[in-house]
This record gives structure tokens, C-alpha cells and sequence, in this order.
């Protein structure tokens, strides 16, 4: 089989018209970028420990380790869609995929703890590239009647990368140091780089090649600065109290910064984000009910790990393979429901895939600490499958909404609704089980709740008023699916 390439190589690719398969090589080069991407961030949390003996810093400080990276990526993450959009997909890909593996690179030889944070800056920036760029190139190579397909690959992809992060962290870690993790990281990122320069080729990503337009600066930078600092409040790394005068006025500089966004964008001619595109119902609510599905969704993954290790007990290892079934629920769905939306429209999966996403979280609020195993192993699973039913058409609708001029922007936007969405999510669970912990007098660290008379039964009533209020998420989310009707070209079916 001859192996259809980009320009620079020796062998001419395929015609456009005969290239069947060029789809599937291309997400091959892509989907490579995805999974190592998503590993890299999900596997760092079982690292911080020996990074912060290894500099010799406390658990509060290591966490910058995360909470930089949560920042640069969220921060840049829509600019860079929207460069990518000027200068092209495949560009912007690529540098990525060279600055992430230079970040990696610096990570394993940083000398001070100061020099890890910056590596991980570098390397969170070419991981907001590829994000920002990867849902336009997967949805541009597939053809519009397999849009559902593409997104639902690229999902699985998403899943197999966050599902595998712990488990090859935990792993590795048994034997080596924590180095090794990013050593290990650097050989599929230098696979995907050296690949996706041979395969994806300019002329069949589809990218819109009109009149160049300019890069809205002022516009990426009152985008990136509000992003920056909300999810900065919401991750807290100073443990400041949430009612505090910094907190409050945290909050109300975000709101002045986001308000002179919208300003700027409604004022310029070539502005970052095209901001009417929020005038247009079906793409608004698609937005909205993708950030209360992951807020919801996020409960989940931040409280089930503290359940299932501090309160019942069970080893790391045992723990990940309970919360893996979630990522299996998702990958399994994400395939189904992307081919079936391709064939039956996207808004009834969208539908049923929060429904079920319902029906899975709010039994989660009844648990206890006495609760069967095979219970909670049967809702995170459900919680997956309704995950990956809503995910794939939800992300379909907001795609197909817009002009392909405008997807690499949207494409990134997307992915930082998720990232939101989890910050978030992350943020409410956390706030809500403290404080009512603290007001039954148990400001205790987690690792003490089963040994603490009393702790566990205060845990758990935290535990149901953060499942309470993911079940609000999730029904909000319903709803919005509900009023969601994509006007699609139904001849194409």
C-alpha cells in the first residue's frame, strides 16, 4: 500500500479525489499527538510526591507543577487556534509537537525546582497548539457526513490518553525515577512529529486560503489574561479562604478583563474570536451545555479517587482500575455515538448522552462509605457512557455551526470549554466537601478521614451535596441538548 505523504517527501500523494484512506493515515499522525499529549497531563498528579522530595519543596509548592500547566494551556490555547487559522493548521501542529518535546527534554534536566516550572510552561505550550489545532484537522479530512465519526475517534483517542496517564505513571514510578516518565513521553511525541510532517499535507487539510488577515494581539491578550487568572482563583494554590477580600477581588478583575474583551472584539474588523457567532442559538447552547457536562462530569473524577483510597482503603493500583472504567465507558460510546450521529443527526445522542450522564450522578449522591463495590464500578461506568454519547454529537454541533474559516479558533475553544469545565468542576467539589467538613470541625488532611471518628460520615454528607450540585450541572446540560436543533443539510444523510 503506498503510504500518501505530504510535501517535502519522495513519494507524491494521492489524488484528492482517490485518497479513501488518506482520512485514517492522517488521524493516525494526529491521533498519535493526542493521546501522548493527554497522558503527559493526566500522569504528572502521581509524580508530584517525588518531585517534591526530590527539590525538596512542600506538596503546596509542587502543586505549580499542575497548576502552570493548567494555565498556560488554557490561556493560550484559543490564540493559538486562531493563529493556526492564519498561518495554518499543519504549522502550528508541528511546532507544538517540537516545543512539547523541547519542554519534556528540559523537565528531565531541570537543575532547580524554578527550572522545572518553566520547562513545564514550554512544554504546556506546544500542548496548547496541538489542542488548539487537533478537532479542525481531524474534522477537515474527514468528509461532513463523517463528521461524527471523525470526533468520536478523536475522543477515544482523548480517553485512551487520560485513562492511561495514571496507570503508565503508577507504573513506571514502581521502578524508576519520576524522570523517567517524560523520558518516556518524548519517544511518541518524536513519532508523531517526524509523522505528521510526512503525512498531513496543507492541500487536504482543507484549510480556507483566502485574504490573510491580521493577529488580533490585543485581542489574545485580553483573552489570555482573564482565562489565566480565573483559573489561577479557581485552583487556589495559595489556600486562601474562598470568602476573602482576594478572592472576591480575583473574581471581580477576571469580570473587567473578560468585559473589555467583548469590547475589543465587538469593535475590531479581524478580531480573535468572533464573538457573533454567539448570536447564532445553536452554537451558544452547544457551548454552554458542553461546560455544565464536564463541570458535572469532574465531580467525579476529583472525589472518586479520595473515596475510593482514603475512605475505603483500596491500593493506588486498585483505585486506578476502578476509575479506568470510566474511560472505557467513554471510549466504547465516543465510537457509537459518533458513527450513529453521522446517520441520525447529532441532537438525539447529545440528548441521551446526558441523560444518562443523570442517571449515573445521581445515585452517586446515596453512596457510603459501606456502599458495594460493584455499584460504583457500575455508575463510573455509566457516567463514561453517558460522557461519551454527548461529548462526540455535542462537539459535532458546535463544529458545524461555524465556517471552516473560523474552526481552528473554535476548534481550541471547544477544547478550552473542557478545560474550564474541569477547573471548575475541580474548584465546586473541593470548596463544597471542605467547607462542610470544617463546619463539623474536621479541617483534616484527606489521608486521615477513615482513621478519624466521625471524619468519614462528615466526608460523606460533603461527599452528597457536590453529587447534589453535579446533578444540577447535568440536568442544566440536559436541558440545554434538549432546546439544541442543529439545522442540518438533511439530503447529505
Amino acid at each position: 500500500m503506498t503510504i500518501p505523504r505530504g510535501p517535502g517527501s519522495s513519494l507524491r500523494p494521492r489524488a484528492p479525489g482517490s485518497g479513501d484512506n488518506y482520512k485514517w493515515w492522517a488521524f493516525s499522525a494526529i491521533g498519535i499527538a493526542f493521546v501522548t499529549q493527554v497522558m503527559s497531563i493526566s500522569m504528572v498528579f502521581v509524580a508530584l510526591s517525588a518531585i517534591a522530595d526530590d527539590f525538596d519543596v512542600t506538596l503546596r509548592e509542587v502543586s505549580w507543577v499542575v497548576v502552570a500547566q493548567a494555565l498556560t494551556i488554557s490561556a493560550l490555547m484559543m490564540p493559538m487556534g486562531r493563529l493556526a487559522d492564519i498561518v495554518g493548521w499543519k504549522r502550528i501542529h508541528l511546532l507544538g509537537l517540537l516545543l512539547f518535546l523541547a519542554g519534556a527534554i528540559a523537565t528531565v534536566l531541570a537543575p532547580t525546582f524554578g527550572a522545572l516550572i518553566l520547562a513545564r510552561v514550554v512544554m504546556a505550550t506546544g500542548n496548547s497548539m496541538g489542542q488548539a489545532v487537533g478537532t479542525a484537522m481531524v474534522v477537515s479530512v474527514f468528509p461532513p457526513s463523517e463528521r461524527g465519526r471523525a470526533i468520536g475517534s478523536q475522543a477515544t483517542a482523548v480517553s485512551i490518553g487520560g485513562a492511561s496517564g495514571p496507570i503508565v505513571g503508577g507504573l513506571v514510578l514502581q521502578w524508576l525515577p519520576w524522570e523517567a516518565l517524560f523520558l518516556l513521553v518524548m519517544i511518541p511525541t518524536a513519532i508523531a512529529l517526524v509523522w505528521g510532517y510526512l503525512i498531513l499535507d496543507d492541500r487536504r487539510l482543507n484549510q480556507p486560503r483566502g485574504e490573510r488577515t491580521p493577529f488580533d494581539y490585543s485581542g489574545a491578550l485580553l483573552s489570555a489574561a482573564p482565562i489565566a487568572l480565573l483559573v489561577l482563583t479557581m485552583n487556589n494554590p495559595l489556600r486562601l479562604g474562598w470568602t476573602s477580600p482576594l478572592m472576591f477581588g480575583s473574581v471581580a478583575v477576571v469580570a473587567l478583563l473578560l468585559a473589555g474583551f467583548v469590547r475589543r472584539e465587538l469593535r475590531t474588523d479581524a478580531p480573535m474570536l468572533e464573538l457573533r457567532l454567539f448570536r447564532n442559538a445553536v452554537f451558544s447552547m452547544a457551548v454552554l451545555a458542553r461546560l455544565s457536562g464536564f463541570i458535572a462530569m469532574t465531580v467525579s473524577r476529583f472525589l472518586m479517587p479520595i473515596y475510593l483510597i482514603s475512605l475505603r482503603g483500596l491500593e493506588e493500583a486498585a483505585a486506578g482500575g476502578v476509575l479506568f472504567l470510566t474511560s472505557l465507558g467513554m471510549g466504547i460510546a465516543a465510537q457509537g455515538s459518533g458513527r450513529l450521529a453521522d446517520r441520525f443527526g447529532p441532537r438525539p445522542f447529545a440528548v441521551a448522552g446526558f441523560a444518562v450522564s443523570l442517571l449515573a450522578t445521581l445515585p452517586m449522591a446515596f453512596l457510603g462509605a459501606g456502599s458495594s463495590l460493584v455499584v460504583v464500578m457500575l455508575l463510573l461506568f455509566g457516567i463514561g457512557l453517558g460522557m461519551g454519547l454527548w461529548t462526540v454529537p455535542n462537539n459535532s454541533i458546535i463544529m458545524g455551526s461555524v465556517s471552516p474559516s473560523r474552526m481552528g479558533v473554535v476548534s481550541a475553544l471547544t477544547n478550552l470549554t473542557r478545560n474550564v469545565g474541569n477547573v471548575t468542576g475541580q474548584a465546586l467539589a473541593a470548596s463544597v466537601v471542605a467547607a462542610v467538613m470544617a463546619a463539623g470541625g474536621f479541617d483534616i488532611p484527606l489521608s486521615e478521614i477513615a482513621d478519624s471518628p466521625g471524619a468519614a460520615s462528615s466526608f460523606i454528607d460533603g461527599w452528597r451535596w457536590a453529587y447534589a450540585l453535579a446533578a444540577a450541572f447535568s440536568i442544566a446540560a440536559l436541558a440545554l441538548a434538549f432546546r439544541t436543533r442543529p439545522a442540518f443539510d438533511l439530503a447529505r444523510w
